[in-house]
């Protein structure tokens, strides 16, 4: 089962700190997993700037240019916030019984492993 999904909260746990140009410190959600790479899109974080050929639409407007859009990180490099404390936290699995509909089911739950809460 994987540790981050789309959506969630997460921090960037490497590359240069913040004050000198880098993402470390930023958080962002995730926008996007690339499960075959390893690797997340976070929203604000490891902006790249992409030229893009110029043409025309069906309409007849211009396309393309300089555009800056997120680049994929590897999933190693962030980790997940904890919604209570706002500080990165490590994250687990249990295993808990949940009965809906009179019907008793296994279900497999994330924590955050620092403070044991769920997420």
């Amino acid at each position: 089962m994987a540790k981050i999904k789309k959506g969630d909260l997460v921090q960037v746990i490497t590359g240069k700190k913040q004050d000198k140009g880098g993402d470390r410190g930023k958080q962002g959600k995730v926008l996007e997993i690339l499960s075959e790479q390893n690797r997340v899109i976070v929203e604000g974080v490891n902006y790249v700037t992409k030229h893009n050929r110029v043409g025309q639409s069906q309409r007849g407007t211009k396309t393309g240019g300089i555009e800056t859009m997120e680049a994929p990180i590897h999933i190693s490099n962030v980790a997940l916030v904890d919604p209570s404390t706002k500080k990165p936290t490590r994250v687990g699995h249990r295993v808990e019984e949940q009965v809906k509909d009179g019907v008793k089911r296994t279900v497999r739950v994330r924590y955050a492993k620092k403070s044991g809460k769920d997420l």
